[in-house]
């Protein structure tokens, strides 16, 4: 079994999937697996996939509103390592990025592990992660969101802030730290390292709408209707994890 899963939501971005691949591949020294989630019809992406080899799921829902954040709840079930890497297809991966982070996360005992995008301001100050590494069991006994709605990612954002809200709620429950050492550089066009394409247009256009949305979520209170929910949601995914391991013995 890996150590890591690197989860990769990817969208209309089939010139990503042989680089990030092979980036992985040449700096990543624990056992791992790559799995990129798609978007079904997505013709062009999935083919991209199946010419790399690499292993895909296929969301079934068409891309909208919380694609990024639906994508990462629904795939999260379906894997089994203790740690889990929330990636994204534009990213490069610099040598000593996984053994620092865990590395960081059993020094800490936390269940989430930021690491350096090399490019957002916030993320550089050790005060945040846009891709971080997440301990299943934390997921499964706390989940990630700050009013237990959803699994790991809320939801209701259209793209944006969802990481946001999941790392400072991390921090308040003393959960998180920041592997400074650990290396994951984001390609991002904020910082010129990739060309604007429709879907960063997309998280752009929705960015104040989603910070907005994050300072209220953030103000709210935690309502014992969505403890039980979530409750009932970790329920489900101990035993789904504990019936695949059954079938696999």
């Amino acid at each position: 079994m890996s150590i890591i899963d690197i989860l990769v939501p990817c969208l209309a971005r089939p010139q990503n999937v042989a680089p990030l691949l092979a980036s992985i591949k040449e700096v990543t020294r624990v056992d791992h697996r790559v799995i990129f989630i798609a978007t079904e019809g997505d013709k062009e992406e999935i083919e991209a996939l199946k010419r790399a080899g690499a292993d895909f799921l296929v969301h079934p829902e068409p891309a909208g509103r919380g694609n990024f954040a639906k994508k990462i709840n629904w795939a999260f079930p379906q894997t089994d390592a203790p740690w889990v890497f929330q990636g994204a297809d534009d990213l490069r991966f610099h040598a000593g990025w996984d053994v620092n982070a865990l590395r960081v996360g059993k020094q800490r005992r936390v269940g989430v592990v930021g690491t350096d995008d090399m490019g957002n301001p916030l993320v550089r100050r050790g005060g945040h992660s846009t891709h971080t590494l997440i301990s299943r069991a934390y997921i499964e006994e706390f989940g990630g969101t700050h009013d237990n709605s959803g699994l790991v990612f809320c939801e209701l954002y259209q793209h944006e802030f969802c990481d946001n809200e999941f790392v400072q709620t991390a921090i308040k429950r003393g959960q998180w730290a920041f592997a400074r050492r650990s290396k994951v550089e984001h390609l991002h066009p904020a910082w010129r390292k990739s060309e604007l394409d429709s879907t960063y247009e997309k998280a752009f256009r929705y960015s104040q709408e989603d910070f907005q949305l994050y300072k209220r979520r953030m103000r709210s209170g935690t309502s014992a209707e969505r403890k039980a929910r979530h409750a009932a949601e970790r329920a489900a995914l101990v035993a789904a994890r504990q019936e695949r391991r059954r079938k696999r013995s």
